[in-house]
């Protein structure tokens, strides 16, 4: 049995990978979620078959593998309240930013620990994933933890000491994606173009720029087959340059990443 503590849009992300991929072999009934607002555990159930309740406990109890989908604000008081029914037969995988190792071995009896680093995109099955092992696992803990988070994208396994930069870097990086595109938007209607057809414009330009960077051209190769010498975008890429847009993204990177490692900090000493 497959157990969320919370229903918000990454654990709702998540079941809707589980029960509509062929491949992954769960069933609705299999999955259950504890969430405390009524008309999310009706939609929940109703969507997608699973079974809902009010209760964490519950979930601790009744679940094999628990998936803890809440704030990190409130992963405290959420395991203070199952910490009593987590043995060392349960794999507990937190989703939390900055909820770390040694914070989770100090309020639960377990040793099976993972620690994963979603992004948005998952709720289009287009997510970016980074799984972080606490202990050595068995072939099949870790196959069922890693098929849940590939029924909504992409995965990859890191240590943990890298799980704050990932966060930066593909937990921070939708937002910081879209507002690229603002200003690209902003750009093509101060040259007159109407909103709507500046947005189509940048969003799928910024799709199929995409595509050609997953299909194998390096980032490096794509801006050079775009720039001719002397052309158009030679003249936007030297704006770029000399108003340090690299540096810039760079530093945001860098103080996303800090930030990481405060939340961290913040959450470990209260232990």
């Amino acid at each position: 049995m497959i157990g969320f503590i919370g229903g918000g849009n990454m654990a709702e992300a998540l079941i809707k990978g589980i029960v509509k991929s062929a491949e992954f072999g769960v069933r609705s009934k299999e999955v259950l979620v504890s969430e405390p607002i009524e008309d999310r555990r009706k939609y929940l159930g109703q969507a997608y078959g699973i079974r809902t309740t009010v209760s964490n406990r519950e979930v601790a109890s009744s679940c094999n593998i628990i998936i803890l989908a809440v704030k990190p604000q409130d992963m405290d008081k959420v395991l203070d309240e199952i910490a009593d029914l987590i043995t060392d037969e349960k794999t507990m995988v937190s989703i939390a930013a900055g909820i770390t190792f040694s914070y989770l071995q100090k309020k639960l009896n377990t040793k099976k620990l993972i620690r994963v680093m979603p992004n948005t995109p998952a709720v289009i099955q287009e997510g970016m994933s980074v799984i972080s092992l606490c202990e050595c696992f068995s072939g099949r803990d870790m196959s069922t933890v890693r098929e849940i988070f590939m029924s909504v994208g992409k995965v990859i396994t890191l240590p943990e000491k890298y799980m704050n930069a990932v966060t930066a870097l593909s937990g921070s990086g939708p937002a910081f994606i879209a507002f690229f595109i603002e200003a690209m938007v902003e750009g093509g209607v101060n040259m007159g173009l109407q909103r709507d057809d500046a947005l189509t414009l940048a969003v799928q330009t910024s799709l199929g720029a995409s595509k050609l960077l997953d299909g194998g051209m390096s980032p490096l190769k794509l801006r050079e087959t775009v720039t001719s010498p002397g052309g158009t975008t030679a003249e936007g890429l030297r704006v770029f340059e000399n108003r340090g847009l690299k540096g810039i993204v760079v530093d945001a990177i860098e103080a996303a990443t800090k930030r990481a490692e405060e939340l961290g900090k913040t959450v470990d000493s209260k232990q």
